[in-house]
């Protein structure tokens, strides 16, 4: 197929295209290096642009014969969407509307969605389902909320056909190192304690020790980012042969405490950092593991990294090329 996948000089896009380069997809990347890196993309063609550029969209589309789109062009820092959610929703909702509008324009039915966990806010239930109450607790959650209402109505309306999934903390690096976790500024966890090994950071803070868990710390469940891309695979094949919308939770259902994180990292690269605790953080819940088994039973889905040290070795030693370290 011919598809476009915007947000493809990013971290989970970059990942995505190797695997649909592996599908003998043609593909052509569409970012506005707001966020992305020139060398992390690998694919046919690139386009630098902005979502919200509908008719730069269009000439796109009409020039390759895009067949089908994977959007992952977003602001995806939750903290920052509490401070400034303007910003989220301009870009995560309002660009996201004139992509499906453009597509529908151009009469391109296949969609996927980079969705998110943030949905579900404090959830109901843990592990969490693809039916557990929706209530994000910060903008970044509701701008991608607003996205899965648009999604709906555009496929019972317009026949658009797509596929959200809802990523829980994705991690690693590709494990030919071609392609990494490079946030700027990063917020994530493990390249967060990365850094502060390596001496990239004074120290590393834990926020909230008094949480009901094992440690007092925050649980989280991490999917390495080669498992994420391969489910958009199956995703794309799933919207093309069955011609159905859906949605999927994807996460490795497993739990680990912001504790256990650091101790890999620390027992990973041998090297003992400065930790700090400091007071919660608001808008974090407690624990926060997936339920995979609608993907795992609907798309087949089998996740291949499903040890945290394998995740975080694979961010280290990209983390160690990235930054010219022997």
């Amino acid at each position: 197929m011919n598809i476009l996948v915007t947000g493809g000089a990013g971290f989970i896009g970059s990942h995505t295209v190797l695997k649909l380069k592996e599908q003998n997809h043609f593909v052509v990347v569409y970012d506005n290096l707001s966020k992305g890196y020139k060398e992390l993309i690998f694919s046919d063609e690139f386009v630098e642009g902005d979502i919200h550029n509908k008719e730069l969209l269009k000439e796109v589309f009409n020039k390759y014969k895009i067949e089908a789109v994977l959007h992952f062009a977003a602001f995806i820092e939750a903290g920052e969407s509490m401070q400034n959610p303007s910003k989220y929703f301009n870009n995560n909702s309002v660009g996201t509307l004139a992509l499906l509008d453009a597509m529908v324009e151009s009469d391109i039915k296949y969609f996927i969605f980079s969705s998110t966990a943030a949905l579900y806010g404090y959830p109901d239930e843990i592990p969490i389902k693809e039916d557990t109450a929706l209530h994000p607790v910060n903008a970044y959650g509701e701008s991608k909320l607003i996205v899965e209402k648009f999604l709906k109505w555009y496929s019972d309306i317009y026949g658009l056909k797509y596929i959200s999934l809802r990523y829980f903390n994705a991690a690693g690096s590709d494990e030919k190192l071609r392609t990494g976790e490079m946030h700027r500024p990063e917020t994530h966890l493990i390249p967060l304690a990365i850094q502060a090994a390596f001496g990239e950071r004074e120290k590393m803070y834990i926020f909230g020790t008094d949480y009901n868990t094992k440690d007092g710390t925050c649980i989280r469940d991490y999917i390495h980012v080669s498992d994420l891309a391969s489910a958009h695979i199956l995703a794309l094949e799933y919207l093309v042969s069955e011609n159905r919308s859906d949605i999927f939770n994807l996460g490795s259902e497993q739990g680990y405490t912001v504790r256990e994180v650091i101790d890999v990292v620390k027992d990973v690269t041998n090297i003992d950092f400065p930790v700090e605790e400091a007071p919660r953080r608001p808008g974090d819940p407690e624990t926060l593991i997936a339920s995979s088994q609608k993907i795992k039973s609907v798309l087949t889905w089998k996740p291949l990294y499903n040890d945290l040290n394998k995740i975080v070795s694979t961010a280290v030693q990209y983390y160690k090329k990235w930054k010219n370290i022997s």
